[in-house]
């Protein structure tokens, strides 16, 4: 009789390591996903920053819809599209700047062809698989004449986001989908 009790009191004492083990493994997990996400890399206003863009209308010295390089050196945002002298803005004459999300559908028309004539709806699964994201950056800001300015870029999708960030360390407004500039005041109306 003390042996069954001695083999279920072992087998208790397994049960109960293994649900401490899952509890730790837990733990742990939860805990590296949180460290990861604090690991960001702090935004340093005075190193300059480049990232791979597309210009897509707006700025005067920059061909619409063409791809170059979009920098911040010191207190300009500079779109430079190859070798050419790029078009500059001064970060302090940065009125706005708002940052949004965009899908494209990647492949063009074979693409387009081969959803249409694939069997029994199947193209729509495809249609999951063709679309590529991408972040549009929107600049409004103010010439050196007083003239208000906007332009757009297209970035990778997460690129935005570091540059939003680069320009809000050194000084600009900035907008976003999930960071608002401002609190608005609220307004009541009345009847009277």
């Amino acid at each position: 009789m003390n042996r069954l009790f001695v083999l279920g009191n072992q087998s208790a004492t397994r049960l109960g390591g293994l649900a401490l083990i899952g509890g730790w493994a837990l733990l742990f997990w939860t805990g590296l996903g949180a460290f990861a996400e604090s690991t960001a890399v702090p935004v340093n206003a005075s190193t300059p920053f480049s990232v791979r863009a597309t210009h897509l209308l707006g700025l005067e010295n920059a061909k619409d819809n063409c791809n170059g390089t979009l920098s911040i050196q010191g207190d300009v945002l500079l779109f430079q599209q190859g070798r050419n002298p790029g078009a500059q803005v001064k970060i302090a004459s940065i009125q706005s700047s708002f940052l949004g999300a965009e899908s494209k559908q990647v492949g063009g028309l074979p693409m387009k062809l081969g959803k249409t004539a694939a069997p029994y709806g199947s193209g729509r699964v495809l249609s999951l698989f063709t679309h590529k994201k991408y972040d549009t950056l929107t600049l409004k800001y103010v010439d050196g004449n007083g003239g208000v300015h906007g332009a757009i870029f297209q970035l990778s999708k997460g690129q935005g986001e570091l540059v939003i960030d680069q320009l809000a360390a050194r000084g600009a407004h900035v907008t976003s989908a999930n960071r608002p500039a401002q609190q608005r005041a609220e307004v009541k109306y009345e009847n009277r």
